[in-house]
Order: structure tokens, then C-alpha cells, then sequence
């Protein structure tokens, strides 16, 4: 394996649990792509709670190599949990996740990286040809048109494991719950680029798998969350207050009918009065009036907590900036990652065109 000599190229995150056997072969077939590359690499391995042996093997990996690095979490906290511990070991201005199974074949990591080269961000493997049994393809198929639909985002496969992305995209976002699932979806909603690329899958050679059907519902109510966080971080009583006036306008109308047929079975008709009180819908609207009311305080309260306790993370994202001219100085562009306060990167890339449901409208 070569050694690490000087600041990486590619930084390669893998979260693992119980994968033992696939360790070093794995490692070894990375280190084999960055020789051919000419690529330095850093490899970090990050074992969520693993009773295996992993840890052991990742000690030996690391006691005889200076480019790979190990984390070990005392218990299962999850996949998010052990890509946010990795990401803040990693010093390339490429990252690439993967899984440590053997299924995502490191031959596929010089494509990636070129997609990126290309103008891209974030570039999301697909597993067109997916080598998992029935239950698991099928139900991801229409979770992810269930997220295409939500997020706007159209990707074949947002829960590949292999992804490559540009250090900055990562740096725009939090990681928790389950929310590795949607990091395409995050970051483009941060306006950075984001494609795709078919990728071979192979069959799974050791282990088990670590999903089952309790994903779905987890996966569901995560992206519930995704799409609050891209459409409504920044302004919660356009949801709410949008809710809670149709809510009130529907049950103002009802009201408003019923008094009128009310006031008309009273006044003109031959049939017998109404009695509101034996009318279902009299009910629905008082209580449709209700709830809208409430939705439209609950969304005021929300923008007021906003306000008074907003975080320290910009409700924007910065490509460049370009500065005055300074007398007979010409016009200098700065490439800009974040607008965190952060260190801009080195690369100069353009981002997203596409608007995310929270950006905000110009013009009348």
C-alpha cells in the first residue's frame, strides 16, 4: 500500500457495521485505484458499534499504513451519526462516501470524481443494475419517486451508498436521524449541482444486510423533515398560516351557509327550520375554524422563535464573489464556499440554477 506523503486528493469515508471480512480487501482495492490515479488518499473508517471484530481489523489497517484512520463509536448510533464523525477527519477538497461491503466497487470512484470535474457538486451513484434481493428493490423504487416527487430532486437512487462530492456541499449541512438518505436533496437545496452516474453493483459476498423493512416508515417521516428543512426552515407560517386559512376559510364558509339556511328556513321556506346543532358539518366548521386559528398562531410563534434564536448557519449559499477595482487594478473573482465564515475553497465552480421551495420570489 503507498503511504501518505502529502495533503490527500480524494478523502473516502466508510461508515461500517460488523464488516470484518471485507476490511482489507477493500483497502487494498482502493489503495490499488489511487496508485493507478496518481491520487494521494486518506481512508476513514468509521465503526458504528461493530461486535465482529472490525475494530480490530481497523487497528491492524491503521498500524500499517499513515493513510487510513480509524473511529469507533462505543455503540450503534447510526449511518448519519458515523458520515458527520468521518466528515470532520476529512482534509481532501473531495470526499467520497461509500459502503464497506464490497457491493460499491472502487474502480468507480476515477468516474465520479470526473462527473464532479465536470461542473457538478455532488454526483450520486445509481445502481442500474442492482444485485439485492426483491424486497429490497422494490420497495426503493417507489421510495425514491416518492422523494423525486417531494424534493424535486430527480435521482434513480438516493439511497447509493457511493457518492462523491465537493468538501464545501458537505459543509452547508447537518447530518442526523436518518437524514444520509437525502444528502443530494440537502445540498441542492443549498443551490449546489447535483447529477447522477450509473455505477456496477455487486453481490454481497459477506455480511448481512443492515435494512429491513422498518426503514421505510423511519425513511418516510425523515423525509417529511427534508422537506420542511429545504421549504420552510426560514419561514414556518407560510406552511402553517397557508394550512390554517384554508382551514379557516373552509369552515367560514360552512358557517356562513348554514346561517343562511338558517336564517331562510326561518324567514321564507315551507319546510320545517333547521336546527344547527343536529348538522354535522355545523361541527366540521367550528371545528375547522378552530384548528385554522391555531395553525395561523402556531406559524406566527414559530417565525417570532426564529427570529429571536436564529442559528449561525446563512439561509444562503455564495459561489463568488468579485471585488471592486482598486485604481489601475483589474477586476479579481473569489471563489467562495460558504457563508459561514469558513476558509473558501480552491475550486471555482458554478452552482445550481434550480430554485428550491424556500427561495424567495423577485418581482411582482
Amino acid at each position: 500500500m503507498p503511504s501518505l506523503t502529502q495533503k490527500p486528493d480524494w478523502s473516502i469515508l466508510i461508515p461500517l457495521l460488523n464488516e470484518q471480512a471485507t476490511l482489507e480487501p477493500l483497502c487494498n482495492q482502493l489503495a490499488s485505484v489511487a496508485k493507478a490515479c496518481n491520487k494521494q488518499i486518506e481512508i476513514i473508517l468509521v465503526d458504528d458499534g461493530s461486535t465482529d471484530g472490525s475494530w480490530q481489523a481497523i487497528q491492524r489497517l491503521a498500524s500499517n499504513s499513515d493513510y487510513i484512520y480509524g473511529i469507533r463509536f462505543r455503540r450503534n448510533f447510526g449511518k448519519a451519526a458515523a458520515l458527520s464523525a468521518g466528515l470532520q477527519q476529512c482534509s481532501a477538497p473531495i470526499v467520497i462516501t461509500m459502503d464497506a461491503d464490497l457491493q460499491d466497487e472502487p474502480q468507480e470512484l476515477p468516474n465520479l470524481v470526473a462527473r464532479l470535474e465536470d461542473g457538478f457538486d455532488c454526483v450520486s451513484g445509481w445502481k442500474k443494475e442492482r444485485q439485492d434481493p426483491w424486497h429490497k428493490r422494490w420497495p426503493s423504487l417507489g421510495f425514491n419517486a416518492l422523494v423525486n416527487w417531494i424534493t424535486g430532486l430527480k435521482l434513480h437512487d438516493h439511497n447509493c451508498g457511493l457518492k462523491a462530492y465537493r468538501r464545501e456541499a458537505l459543509d452547508e449541512i447537518q447530518l442526523y436521524g436518518e437524514m444520509h438518505r437525502f444528502i443530494p436533496a440537502l445540498v441542492a437545496a443549498r443551490g449546489f449541482r447535483v447529477t447522477e452516474l450509473a455505477v456496477h453493483h455487486s453481490p454481497r459476498q459477506h455480511g448481512v444486510s443492515k435494512y429491513g423493512w422498518t426503514r421505510l416508515p423511519k425513511g418516510f417521516l425523515d423525509l417529511m423533515t427534508v422537506s420542511l428543512l429545504t421549504g420552510y426552515r426560514q419561514r414556518p407560517s407560510h406552511l402553517l398560516g397557508s394550512v390554517g386559512l384554508t382551514s379557516l376559510l373552509f369552515g367560514g364558509l360552512s358557517l356562513s351557509w348554514l346561517t343562511l339556511w338558517w336564517f331562510l328556513s326561518r324567514t321564507i321556506s315551507s319546510e320545517a327550520p333547521i336546527h344547527l346543532h343536529q348538522r354535522a358539518i355545523f361541527y366540521y366548521a367550528m371545528a375547522a375554524i378552530i384548528v385554522g386559528v391555531q395553525l395561523v398562531v402556531m406559524g406566527i410563534l414559530a417565525e417570532l422563535i426564529i427570529a429571536t434564536q436564529r442559528s449561525t448557519s446563512a439561509p444562503y449559499a455564495i459561489s463568488e464573489k468579485v471585488s471592486r477595482p482598486s485604481n489601475s487594478e483589474s477586476m479579481i473573482t473569489e471563489p467562495m464556499a460558504l457563508a459561514t465564515g469558513k476558509d473558501p475553497a480552491a475550486s471555482n465552480h458554478a452552482t445550481s440554477n434550480q430554485m428550491s421551495p424556500e427561495a424567495g420570489a423577485y418581482g411582482s
